[in-house]
Formats: structure tokens, C-alpha cells, sequence
């Protein structure tokens, strides 16, 4: 298993106006594009969007929020993935059990941050493009250790999540099968904290590919 191992703190980093939030601890920053896509029709990561790679979209996305360290869970064509990918300083981690499900990318993830130092996580999923760095910089304002966050769609909510360190394991003993933090999140719902973002993201996943026009 990879570990990340902690660099210098983003103290005081000074940000162009509009490149994301100034931050004095790490939030990290989890893709989970491990996935077969079998109802796409191959991996989600390897799905080419406006000139982007799914995963290379997630990545930057993450990035541009304000997470480091950066890591990208593969799993299904993870050589494919790492050979076709521009992920700059994200640090990709072969999940040997994706086939499991979501759950154990989650579980790979946050094992390869133990030693990263990061305060929290922000979890991202490769087959939701219309989440954006805005949204991904409102649940990075609130991390704290024991911080628990989603972002809120309406009524309704959903993705970018955010787990605070103290979280992780809990979180990675309930995430078994195609779950991922939805167990622990619901156990926890008073500690939750529902960030408004639908006026800046949408969380709709690429379930299928687009029915082809004739």
C-alpha cells in the first residue's frame, strides 16, 4: 500500500485572486475512479470529456479547490489509466480489490493519507463532471479534524463530501461493498454539516454514455 508522507504545510500560501481557498492545514484530496463502468461500457476514468480524461478532470478539479495531497484510486485498466492520464503531482493507488466495490477504493484511499498530515478529506467521484473546484473549496473551508461534510443540492445531498481525520476509521470499517461513507454519514447525521452548492456544481453522475444520434 502507498502512504503519503507529510511535505510543508500550506501556511500562509498566498493564492491568486480566484485560484481557491488560502488554508493553514492540508485538506487532502480523494478521487475514486477505480471502477469497471461496465454499464458505460469501460472505465469511467478513461472516458474523454471536452478534451479531458475524467480522471484528469477529478484530479485538477481537487487541486484547484485547495486539497493536497492529491491521491486517484484506480483500479479496473489501472495501467491503461496510468499510462494515458496527465495526473501532475497526484499520487495514484491501485486498489487490487476495486472489484469489491467502492467501498474498498475508499478504504485504499484513506489508508495511502494516514501519514499524510492531512487535517481531513474531500472525496470526489471521476464519473461526476459538473462538480467544480468552487464546490470543492466550500467543504475545504469548513475541515476540521473532526469535521463531517456534504455538499447540499436543495433538499438533496450529495457530492464533494468531506471527512475529517478523526472520521477515517470509522468511516473505512463501514465502507464495505458498493458503499462508501453513506453508512457512516447516516450514524453521524447530527454532526453533519450540509454545505449549500447548487449554485455552483451539480453532483448528476455519467451513468450511461449519450444515446447516439442517428
Amino acid at each position: 500500500m502507498t502512504h503519503l508522507a507529510p511535505d510543508e504545510p500550506r501556511a500562509h500560501r498566498q493564492e491568486p485572486s480566484g485560484a481557491g481557498p488560502v488554508t493553514t492545514e492540508r485538506v487532502a484530496g480523494l478521487v475514486l475512479a477505480a471502477g469497471a463502468g461496465r454499464r458505460y461500457g469501460g472505465p469511467k476514468a478513461l472516458v474523454r470529456l471536452d478534451g479531458r480524461l475524467l480522471v484528469e478532470r477529478a484530479v485538477q478539479v481537487a487541486r484547484a479547490g485547495g486539497c493536497g495531497p492529491v491521491v486517484a484510486v484506480l483500479g479496473a485498466a489501472a495501467p491503461t489509466v496510468r499510462s494515458r492520464a496527465e495526473l501532475g503531482d497526484a499520487v495514484p493507488v491501485e486498489n487490487p480489490e476495486w472489484a469489491t466495490g467502492m467501498g474498498s477504493s475508499l478504504r485504499a484511499g484513506l489508508a495511502a493519507l494516514r501519514d499524510s498530515g492531512a487535517v481531513a478529506v474531500v472525496v470526489l467521484l471521476v464519473d461526476m463532471p459538473g462538480i467544480t473546484a468552487e464546490a470543492v473549496s466550500r467543504l475545504v473551508e469548513i475541515a476540521e479534524p473532526d469535521a463531517l461534510g456534504m455538499a447540499g443540492y436543495g433538499a438533496r445531498r450529495g457530492h464533494p463530501v468531506l471527512l475529517g481525520r478523526a472520521h477515517w476509521p470509522g468511516v473505512a470499517e463501514l465502507a464495505v461493498g458498493d458503499v462508501g461513507a453513506r453508512r457512516y454519514l447516516r450514524r453521524h447525521e447530527a454532526r453533519l454539516s450540509v454545505v449549500p452548492c447548487d449554485d455552483v456544481a451539480d453532483d448528476a453522475d455519467l451513468d450511461v454514455p449519450p444515446a447516439t444520434v442517428p
